[in-house]
């Protein structure tokens, strides 16, 4: 791993005309060029099919930085590091003249050779652009080349392994930086600092003390304009392979020798091999699904997901995943880790909560009040920070006792406003530190699950659709899954970060 913070390199952007490049990559590289941490040897060629001149691709980067950030501090500057290339991803030709450019602007900006090709469009076009640029020459380079590539990583672990055949053919698996934007934020990568650098969490880190583990990823948008892609990716495919499933990993892996990427990644890799295989009718016992119907969001109806645009009146795709996970280790035995996800619920919120178990004998019960048990919540998005439950005294009672909250907000009084995710992993791949983005093992592993419920509800019409309303937490089956095992769902708007007074 190269620790240089003013790595230089070549970025080529595929895609530069859309929404991502807009929206993240192009902020995320200026901040970090105005923090000093990307050199000034460096250069950016935005590949796209539209027609455009140097001056009109230099002003949409501008424009989309002053509508992200509200700032201009040398964007001129910065912003003349832009070139545009038009190009057709299937001609060779265009590679030409596209690695002819490449040559020329290594040469004027003294970029060593190094490489970064972002493929930031269409999955289904990755394949084919990694082919093209080994055969048309531009991965013949003196420095480093990477390849960072969106999600999804295929359709399912045929496609996967089929994609990953074809990118492999032109990059090794350490030059391929497969991008999870969940990897990038702050308190995600807090899991391992949380669990590791406190002495009070680790040794309670187990299924002797932790009862069960909830992860909660819920959006209030619907599918929007995106129907025709959710139509085909659905909950299951679009959150739970990747998004979900990391944060599974890192909060159940086991403590790695190093902190080095080989080290970090083969403690993932360990607990999706211990993940227990269901398959069969096994699955809708521990997985159940949900789409959206109508329903009253920010005071106005909104539609259910059949009458979202792109999408069959009869569809069976799903909106909504819960699932109970688990991980047959000696750590982690006889622990749910409960999951769900879903478009128009109640709240946009990204937590974690880890329940510990009741204490043997509750000395303190109550007749009107038994106590919560001790929760860590984990709060990813849109607050970041944590909270810790406790039960104390309650103030001039005898010995009753009352539970309070001592919570720590990143974007707080007391914190900092977090960098985007995005400016964060785009400077792990310019110095090389490939920890936080995913390993093809763990991508396999991972479809190798998701197939197996795919393989269930594709085959199985689901006679209840919609069966949650819009602004609801989804489901009634959501519930039934954990109130069968004795748990139930922690109420998100309840654990917010900065309700952290006595109750």
């Amino acid at each position: 791993m190269n620790q240089n913070s003013n790595m230089t390199s070549l970025i080529m952007i595929f895609g530069a005309t859309g929404d991502l490049a807009k929206r993240k990559l192009f902020p995320s590289l200026y901040r970090l060029f105005e923090s000093k941490r990307l050199s000034e040897k460096f250069a950016v060629i935005g590949v796209a099919r539209r027609p455009l001149s140097n001056d009109e691709f230099q002003a949409s980067v501008k424009e989309s930085i002053q509508s992200a950030l509200k700032k201009d501090e040398n964007i001129d500057e910065f912003a003349s590091h832009f070139y545009y290339h038009s190009h057709d991803v299937t001609d060779s030709g265009s590679y030409q003249s596209l690695k002819k450019l490449a040559n020329e602007l290594d040469g004027h900006y003294g970029l060593e050779g190094n490489r970064i090709f972002y493929l930031a469009m269409a999955p289904e076009f990755f394949g084919t652009i990694a082919l093209h640029l080994k055969s048309d020459g531009l991965t013949d380079v003196s420095g480093f080349k990477r390849l960072v590539i969106e999600k999804p990583f295929g359709h399912n672990l045929e496609s996967a392994k089929e994609l990953n055949r074809q990118i492999t053919t032109a990059f090794s698996e350490d030059e391929v930086y497969r991008i999870d934007h969940y990897l990038g934020k702050e308190m995600v990568r807090n899991i391992e600092v949380i669990r590791f650098a406190n002495a009070i969490f680790e040794p309670l880190w187990n299924n002797r003390y932790i009862s069960n583990i909830q992860i909660t990823s819920s959006e209030t948008l619907g599918v929007e304009e995106r129907g025709r892609y959710y139509e085909k990716s659905g909950a299951l495919r679009d959150m739970v392979q990747n998004h979900m499933m990391q944060m599974v990993s890192l909060l159940a892996m086991e403590p790695p020798i190093k902190l080095t990427t080989d080290d970090v990644r083969a403690e993932k890799v360990r607990v999706f091999r211990s993940i227990r295989a269901v398959e069969g009718e096994k699955i809708n016992d521990y997985f159940i699904r949900g789409q959206y119907a109508e329903g009253i969001m920010d005071g106005s109806e909104v539609p259910k997901y059949r009458d979202e645009p792109m999408v069959d009146k009869e569809s069976n795709t799903e909106t909504f995943v819960a699932g109970k996970i688990m991980i047959d280790n000696f750590r982690w035995a006889g622990v749910p880790f409960y999951i769900r996800t879903g478009k128009r619920m109640e709240a946009k919120t990204t937590k974690i909560v880890v329940q510990f178990k009741d204490i043997p004998m509750n000395l303190y019960y109550q007749t009107e009040k038994v106590l919560n048990p001790n929760l860590l919540v984990i709060h990813i998005q849109p607050e970041e920070g944590i909270t810790l439950h406790l039960n104390v005294k309650k103030e001039g009672g005898h010995l009753d006792a009352t539970e309070v909250k001592l919570s720590y907000a990143n974007t707080g009084v007391n914190g900092m406003n977090t960098p985007e995710g995005y400016e964060k992993l785009l400077f792990d791949c310019l110095r090389g530190d490939a920890t936080n983005f995913t390993h093809w093992e763990e991508v396999a592993l991972s479809w190798n699950m998701v197939d197996k419920i795919s393989a269930v509800w594709e085959k199985t019409k689901e006679e209840n659709f919609p069966n949650y309303a819009s602004g609801s937490m989804g489901p009634k089956a959501a519930d039934e899954l954990l109130e069968k095992d004795g748990f139930f769902w922690w109420p998100v708007t309840d654990l917010d970060v900065d309700n952290c007074g006595c109750d």
